[in-house]
């Protein structure tokens, strides 16, 4: 297996962070070298290369594999179906359970064929705290009493769950508790209806997602709840509530910075702390946070914050240099192993990205490095593929992160368009949100 060891370590430094084994094999011999060193099976000692990958896995498959699943596992991996299953798909994947020093452990089998369609990675990742985690919510949904107070889509407590809080909060106040404390900071994320009516209510779906996490992020220690819609509060309560000035810049800051850069929720906020003196009512105080709210909402929307204007330049937002470095090496073992085509890989958390130099050069783009390229490689597209390539684009970003078949003409700085099709892929964080999208369009 002719292949350079730097190609081996630029790989695996992509691939390490999602994977817990992981085989570079050829096809036709069945030749195999280890790229990562295996976590899941340490145990077994496979030899980290070999000869025969098929004979290899028929010997330590049945060591490891769940005797329910072993023989669906061997029919897939053998020498026969494989090549089979590469040729309707470059690659596919399929979950079945190990059993490991006595225990059950749930794995994740991803096998994804090579530019030269003469290799291909096969890729194991150990999921058994994802599917216990999703075990555990699936029960937590299951009770009717949890369910009448958790909003679904984003996984907070609901209107429900707030109206009950505020009558306790109404009681205390009645019984003139004066060790009562808290603050109110109302949420509203801009422009939810209009993403709805333009992009769909998927997209608006993920929009209240991200939104409820970017709030739930700074409020860290205080109760946080959807009330409905685009609305969300902020119950401030100990520690948040000795820092809730810091913290409401902190929403507010951040929220700018995304109505610059056109690249995350605008949430626009208002906040009012419970005085004794003269509230005789939860809702005094959540109306003045209302009352806050809305004002600066106008402001957000007003086009004064801060220079900014609806009309002007995409602002930079500065990019870490520690961001920087992990995209370069992302990006240099994604070029080891491209063959023809242009490449690109974005990191979603700032919109920022690195481009192929043919890619800058062909299409005439700024730089290789780029805030907000999609939104320039949009307007490149031919307009009778646009709505399908917007579909494609937000169903991986903004969906499930599952990368969909797409084909589409692409326009040249000459005027001509030239037909591609986009091989991508998404790269989750450790928390299974997409941190990077990237891949190379190749020309049809």
């Amino acid at each position: 297996m002719d292949i350079e060891q730097n190609t081996f370590n630029q790989v695996a430094t992509t691939l390490a962070g999602h994977f817990d084994s992981l085989y570079y094999v050829d096809i036709e011999t069945g030749r195999y070298i280890e790229f990562i060193p295996t976590k899941l099976f340490q145990e077994l000692n496979i030899p980290k290369t070999g000869e025969d990958f098929w004979n290899m896995t028929n010997k330590y498959a049945p060591k490891c594999v769940h005797p329910n699943d072993i023989e669906r596992v061997l029919h897939i991996h053998s020498r026969e179906v494989l090549p089979d299953i590469f040729r309707k798909s470059a690659s596919y994947s399929v979950v079945y359970r190990l059993v490991l020093n006595g225990r059950i452990i749930h794995a994740r089998h991803i096998d994804i064929l090579c530019e030269d369609k003469k290799h291909f990675l096969f890729c194991m990742e150990n999921i058994e705290e994802e599917v216990q985690e999703k075990r555990a919510q699936e029960k937590m949904l299951q009770s009717a009493e949890r369910m009448a107070r958790i909003d679904k889509l984003t996984g907070i407590k609901n209107r429900n769950a707030f109206t009950e809080y505020a009558q306790e909060i109404d009681r205390r106040i009645q019984s003139v508790d004066r060790e009562l404390c808290f603050g109110i900071i109302m949420c509203d994320v801009n422009d939810l209806k209009r993403f709805n009516d333009t992009r769909g209510h998927s997209f608006g779906d993920e929009m209240l997602r991200r939104s409820c996490r970017m709030i739930c992020e700074i409020f860290k220690n205080s109760q946080v709840y959807r009330n409905g819609g685009d609305e969300f509060v902020v119950v401030l309560t100990g520690e948040d509530y000795e820092i809730r000035e810091e913290l409401l810049e902190n929403l507010r800051s951040e929220s700018l910075a995304n109505l610059r850069s056109r690249s995350g929720p605008v949430i626009a906020s208002g906040m009012a702390e419970y005085d004794p003196d003269s509230d005789v009512k939860f809702s005094d105080v959540f109306s003045r946070a209302d009352s806050q709210m809305y004002e600066n909402k106008r402001f957000l929307k007003s086009g004064r914050s801060e220079g900014f204007s609806g009309n002007a330049r995409e602002v930079e937002i500065p990019y870490p240099d520690d961001r920087k470095r992990k995209l370069d090496v992302l990006y240099e073992a994604l070029f080891t192993m491209a063959g023809d085509g242009y490449i690109y890989l974005n990191d979603l958390k700032y919109d920022y990205s690195r481009l192929s130099v043919a890619m800058v050069d062909d299409f005439n783009l700024p730089s290789e490095y780029m805030y907000h390229a999609g939104v320039l490689w949009e307007k490149h597209v031919h307009p009778e593929d646009l709505s399908r390539y917007k579909e494609v684009i937000d169903s991986i970003l903004f969906g499930k992160g599952e990368v969909r078949f797409l084909r589409y003409r692409i326009q040249k700085p000459d005027g001509k368009y030239m037909e591609v099709q986009p091989r991508s892929f998404i790269l989750h964080d450790n928390e299974g949100n997409p941190e990077y999208y990237g891949g190379i369009i190749v020309p049809i």
